[in-house]
């Protein structure tokens, strides 16, 4: 698992930071590696426990869609651990959806940075 997320890291650019509205990847291992998108809808403090843990209600994007809530540390949802659920290998990580720079400019060397390519039509 360590080694599929090293890989990832390289094909895709994560936040450091996880927050309502954020698309996260999930990443599970057994029984073969599988890739699922979610959608934060919620994070909220678990307060019946002594240590810092976190209700992180996602909406899974499979279809049918499905709305679950998984009970997790800081780390665990930020992409900082990888972790078990059920004895399974578990990775968790928002997605950095902002374009690049590289991005944006691309295709137009004449272009500021910073131009939109965006056009009032009226």
């Amino acid at each position: 698992m360590e080694n599929l997320v090293k890989e990832l890291s390289k094909l895709m650019r994560f936040k450091e930071t996880c927050e309502v509205g954020d698309l996260v990847l999930i990443v599970m291992a057994q029984p073969q590696p599988a890739f699922i998108y979610a959608l934060v809808s919620s994070i909220e403090r678990d307060f019946t426990r002594k240590d810092e843990w976190w209700h992180l209600t996602i909406q899974m994007l499979t279809v049918p869609p499905r709305e679950t809530v998984w009970t997790l540390r800081l780390d665990q949802f930020t992409g900082q651990e990888i972790f078990t659920m059920g004895g399974e290998k578990r990775f968790v990580k928002a997605v950095d959806l902002t374009p690049s720079p590289k991005m944006v400019d691309e295709g137009n060397p004449k272009k500021k940075s910073g131009q939109t390519r965006l056009k009032v039509v009226k």
